[in-house]
């Protein structure tokens, strides 16, 4: 056995009814003070406590920003730059979903004015962006990815009681983003055996906390299992690359604009079959984990299980029609998803087996 692997410094406090509290501790330690908080108009319930803490406790908050759009379009990222450096803040906070976390890791990133300010961010889903380097930008229906380590937050503060607001439907396209992350991670282009063990351990916890959320979105112990499950899943995500399912979802996200959640969860069952077949050890892994808690059998079969359960609470996310992508968009898709696929994918793609995919994700045609 031969692998080098590289783990990230970031600090994660679990903290359920803590997150004020918890982000005027990371702020204190790392000796900053002027605020940035980010928070759509949507979150407005949870960041105004954080921003009383704040003050409260002798901090300010120079700038409060809500405009926050999905996909994180480049004149957004631009005028959010611009505000962080005209209130001279030297620290963000964001506080959402991924949309609001990819707002932070624009405006702390290279390139950015005030590039390599620290930031703390408090997810409310499971996107999982939190724990990761990867920054997402787009320009005119095209998203551009890349890897910076000054846009891997400082801190990141999880408390489960900002999730009980979410409604069941959004909570489980958001798990099931996350489990996207393991699952990808298996043939990631940089993948290792530490990589496939978080992620394993990933697909377990999401797999156990899921059906409790989409059954009672206000379970502290379901968020908390989904939670660890999703932050596991980013943090080897991060360190095994990007593989073809994420590279599908990036490119039909920013040409079509579809919501980012529910497009992950469309396309996964797709990618899983795909690649399974001829990933030995990724299948097996994959499979074991949705075992421990579903007792299945092989790794489509646990995601199968996995789905059904879930649609026994909640609309499962089936086909990509259902959220805008218009029919020409699959042979659209095709060439420059393909030209982002990784070399090493284990099925060798063709112009002829990605567009079935496509078409199978767009009608809704499972596995």
């Amino acid at each position: 056995m031969k692998f080098t692997h590289e783990s990230m410094a970031q600090r994660v406090i679990f903290a359920t009814g803590e997150a004020a509290a918890s982000v005027v501790a990371e702020i204190q330690a790392l000796q900053r003070s002027k605020v940035m908080l980010i928070a759509s108009e949507r979150k407005t319930e949870l960041a105004d406590p954080i921003e009383a803490t704040l003050r409260s406790a002798g901090m300010q908050v120079v700038v409060r920003h809500e405009e926050v759009v999905m996909h994180v379009p480049v004149e957004v990222a631009e005028r959010a730059r611009v505000a962080a450096a005209a209130a001279q803040a030297d620290i963000v906070v964001s506080i959402g979903g991924g949309s609001a976390t990819g707002l932070g890791k624009a405006i702390v990133m290279d390139g950015s004015p005030v590039a390599g300010l620290p930031l703390i961010a408090v997810p409310t889903t499971y996107a999982g962006s939190e724990g990761t380097n990867v920054w997402g930008l787009t320009n005119e229906k095209t998203k551009t990815t890349g890897v910076d380590n000054r846009a891997l937050p400082t801190s990141v503060v999880y408390d489960a009681s900002l999730l009980t607001s979410l409604p069941s439907n959004m909570a489980v396209a958001s798990g099931l983003n996350a489990l996207a992350h393991s699952i990808d991670v298996m043939w990631g282009p940089r993948v290792d055996p530490i990589d496939r063990a978080f992620a394993g351990e990933g697909i377990r916890g999401l797999a156990a906390g899921l059906p409790l959320i989409a059954e009672n979105p206000t379970s502290i112990e379901g968020i908390e299992q989904t939670l660890y499950g999703a932050y596991l899943s980013a943090v080897a995500f991060a360190s095994a690359g990007s593989g073809m399912h994420h590279k599908i979802c990036h490119v039909l996200g920013g040409m079509f604009n579809l919501p980012h959640a529910q497009t992950h969860a469309v396309v996964l069952p797709h990618v899983l079959a795909f690649n399974a077949q001829n990933d030995l050890e990724a299948e097996q892994r994959i499979a074991a984990a949705f075992g421990a808690v579903l007792g299945s059998g092989s790794a489509t079969d646990g995601l199968r299980a996995l789905r059904d359960k879930l649609g026994i609470w909640v609309d499962v996310p089936k086909a990509l029609k259902d959220f805008g992508m218009p029919e020409d968009g699959v042979m659209k898709a095709v060439e420059p998803i393909k030209t982002a696929i990784p070399s090493d994918n284990p099925t060798p793609i063709t112009n002829e087996n990605l567009a079935a995919l496509l078409r199978a994700a767009w009608e809704g045609n499972l596995p």
